[in-house]
């Protein structure tokens, strides 16, 4: 026997169908790529990209074709990936801080057929068009006042494009599972893989993501994604906040310290995420000028861990709740969110501080186990490093165009490549990627650890540590260090900094001092560069060993 329920799917239009009849007026202010704010409304926003969607159609885009985005937070840019999902095509964000040729790799191993892009990229798509051949036409989302002249491919700016559309249109029916947007992800070896969402997934990822213990985000909120559209989804803060009927503030193309405090500040944003490197950007504004952050209630920190100092500065001196979150371009993103379940709600200080420290607990839709090499289980106590696995309706079960092995085990769990540890309560802490992790003498050292703990130092911007080869462990680490503008310090400073805060056998062997440390294209500290660089240095403990 059947349940005798309708059958509604799961389809991402239904989101700002809801968000326009519920919270037509809400505002949805942006900074624009040309510099003026812009504000709209989520009635305003469904209008257009119903409009998106009928011109994409009158190009002759159907189904399942892929339709690329080059493009920063912006009005235009979300009104674009509904009408391109209520047509049942499929939105393609590209990150443009990859290399060329990466990103002419992806264009063309997605098949794209149409760009959308901001102003900014024009230049950049010049130079690479002619690599471009499945790209049919460029549309520049702006207005004909600040087209430039280009020579890319029937360009058109968007508002023009769009204005061929009266708007008429009916959103296309189709299977909950129909593809509806692609994000390739640059946390695997050799080329990008191709990560396909399905309304089904993102929509069940937007309510998931919205839940109390996960985002906890509602209708009361003004809610800026500070993390870009490129990154897997805003982490899929831009159909959880139409679902909720939550004011949007979309910075555009300026995420310096400053321009993102006058929109926190301007717009009484409550809810906020990025990535670490933001946020260290913010919090050096806030000092400099001694400013304080009177309306922000919430941040999630994710994409590589939070520094605790970074949570302990947010919340002591301002006040800001920190959620600490951890996930991957191949699941949606969201996997896990660090509220404080009642085991751990009691607690306060630095005990409080060591739970915060932890990546969070996995919402409902993701389910997490931590294995040896071989696949056995490991105990969730807290101390026992595994291969952290996934499964869930928002995880992926395959990459794009690849035909080879599968990607899951038998059980249906998705390795994360990541090495974590899961407490008793279920609470996840990544120690190291599995590339990553420093193995020394036969036992493992967490990088993310020591680096965590160098960048509570007062001195210190920025901190990576990586495995250099020693004669007799194998591997020790290094610690290398960026420093804060203006700032002096030496080997024996930073080390004895961290002293008795970690085992003796973890403490680095050796302390180098860098203008600036390489960073992937989401922002992530970039080891195989810095592996690269320090492949020949010799550290003091490898010369007494020899």
């Amino acid at each position: 026997m059947q349940g005798l329920m309708q059958d509604w799917p799961l389809l991402c239009h239904r989101i700002i169908d809801h968000a326009a009849i519920q919270h037509g007026a809400r505002p949805v202010i942006s900074r624009s790529v040309e510099g003026p704010i812009h504000t709209t409304d989520y009635a305003t926003i469904r209008k257009r990209a119903l409009q998106v969607a009928q011109r994409l159609e009158k190009d002759g885009i159907r189904q399942g074709d892929r339709v690329a985005t080059l493009a920063w937070n912006t009005w235009r840019h979300l009104e674009s990936w509904y009408g391109i999902m209520g047509l049942g095509a499929i939105y393609h964000t590209i990150n443009p801080r990859l290399f060329q040729d990466q990103i002419v790799w992806i264009a063309n191993h997605a098949e794209d057929r149409l760009m959308l892009a901001d102003l900014t990229f024009v230049p950049l798509l010049e130079r690479i068009a002619d690599k471009l051949p499945s790209i049919e036409r460029y549309v520049i989302l702006t207005d004909a006042a600040h087209m430039p002249a280009t020579t890319l491919r029937n360009a058109v700016p968007y508002e023009s494009w769009i204005a061929e559309a009266d708007g008429d249109f009916a959103w296309r029916s189709f299977d909950e599972n129909t593809a509806a947007g692609m994000c390739y992800t640059s946390g695997t070896t050799g080329n990008p893989k191709g990560v396909v969402y399905s309304h089904r997934s993102n929509v069940l990822h937007s309510m998931i993501a919205a839940l109390p213990d996960s985002m906890g985000v509602a209708s009361r909120d003004v809610i800026m994604p500070v993390v870009p559209m490129f990154h897997a989804n805003c982490w899929g803060l831009a159909l959880t906040s139409p679902m909720v009927g939550a004011a949007l503030v979309m910075p555009g193309p300026k995420l310096d310290g400053a321009s993102v405090y006058e929109l926190l500040n301007d717009y009484r944003v409550s809810f906020t995420a990025a990535v670490p490197t933001v946020w260290l950007m913010l919090l050096q504004h806030l000092e400099a000028s001694n400013l304080k952050l009177p309306y922000l209630k919430r941040v999630v920190i994710g994409g590589s861990a939070c520094p605790r100092a970074m949570t302990q500065k947010f919340q002591d001196v301002y006040g800001v709740e920190v959620i600490h979150a951890w996930g991957m371009t191949e699941m949606s993103p969201l996997g896990s969110l660090c509220s404080l379940k009642p085991e751990y709600a009691d607690l306060s200080g630095e005990a409080r501080l060591d739970i915060q420290n932890k990546q969070g607990h996995p919402p409902f839709g993701v389910e997490m186990k931590i294995t040896d090499d071989s696949g056995r289980e490991l105990p969730w106590d807290g101390k026992t490093f595994g291969r952290l696995k996934v499964r869930g309706p928002s995880v992926t079960r395959a990459y794009f165009k690849e035909d080879g092995p599968g990607i899951l085990d038998e059980q249906g769990f998705f390795d994360t490549g990541d090495v974590a540890t899961m407490d008793p309560y279920g609470y996840m802490q990544i120690t190291d990627r599995s590339k990553d992790v420093i193995k020394s003498g036969g036992e493992w050292i967490s990088s993310i650890e020591l680096e965590n703990l160098a960048v509570g130092h007062p001195k210190v911007a920025e901190a990576a540590v990586i495995g250099v080869p020693h004669p007799k462990w194998d591997e020790r680490p290094l610690l290398v260090i960026v420093l804060k503008k203006g700032e002096t310090a030496a080997k024996d400073e930073i080390l004895g900094f961290m002293q008795d805060k970690i085992a003796k056998w973890w403490m680095p062997d050796d302390v180098v001092f860098v203008e600036e440390i390489p960073h992937t294209a989401t922002g992530k500290i970039l080891k195989t560069a810095l592996r690269d660089r320090f492949k020949d240095h010799v550290l003091p403990t490898a010369e007494a060993a020899e």
